[in-house]
């Protein structure tokens, strides 16, 4: 969405234009739980974390100043509630194991070739459980630069604006996430070969 599209959004939404949250929902959602399921891993609780975020923007949309993009405030407005999320579920948290690029809409036509053999498949899936094991362990804060870095393709400011961080500190968080990862596949592909 275009800076003019995205003004003129906005004024409508703060009309309490109802067709406006309705585009809004439809250009968003699926970011918005992205980035929810990139930092909790949990799909239950991140459909509920889309559905507060949306909550949170029909209440404070009036007060929206358009200081950054409304894409920015989105992020920040999610990360903020998974932070706050992790931060009340921590004692008894939830893991599920569910990848975050499910292979469930696996194409058919692509189980022929040689590189979705049965043994390709497994592998694959195996190096997505420890790369998601690996994920657990890291500090959700550097969780979250990853996933904004990695999965919504945030350049180190916008991430910056979105976390309240400075660029040094996004670098820095993604470097040790990506050190820690790896470590975890290297770790594998070690203990892989050792079993050939």
């Amino acid at each position: 969405m275009n800076r003019y599209d995205e003004d003129k959004l906005i004024l409508r939404l703060k009309r309490g234009d109802e067709e406006a949250f309705n585009t809004l929902f439809s250009e968003y959602k699926g970011m918005i739980f992205s980035i929810a399921y990139g930092i909790t891993l949990d799909h239950e609780e991140s459909f509920d974390i889309v559905q507060e975020v949306f909550i949170k923007v029909y209440e404070n949309i009036p007060r929206f100043q358009g200081k950054s993009k409304l894409s920015t405030w989105l992020h920040r407005i999610t990360v903020n509630h998974c932070l706050n999320w992790q931060r009340k579920w921590k004692r008894r948290f939830r893991w599920h194991h569910h990848s975050i690029d499910s292979t469930d809409g696996l194409d058919n036509s692509a189980l022929g070739s040689e590189s979705f053999s049965p043994e390709a498949i497994y592998r694959e899936k195996e190096m997505g459980r420890i790369l998601q094991e690996s994920l657990k362990k890291i500090p959700e804060d550097a969780r979250a630069v990853f996933i904004l870095k990695e999965f919504q393709g945030l350049s180190y400011d916008e991430i910056a604006e979105v976390m309240k961080i400075k660029r040094g500190t996004v670098s820095s968080r993604l470097y040790y996430v990506r050190k820690k990862l790896d470590k975890s596949i290297k770790k594998y592909m070690d203990n892989d070969k050792e079993k050939q």
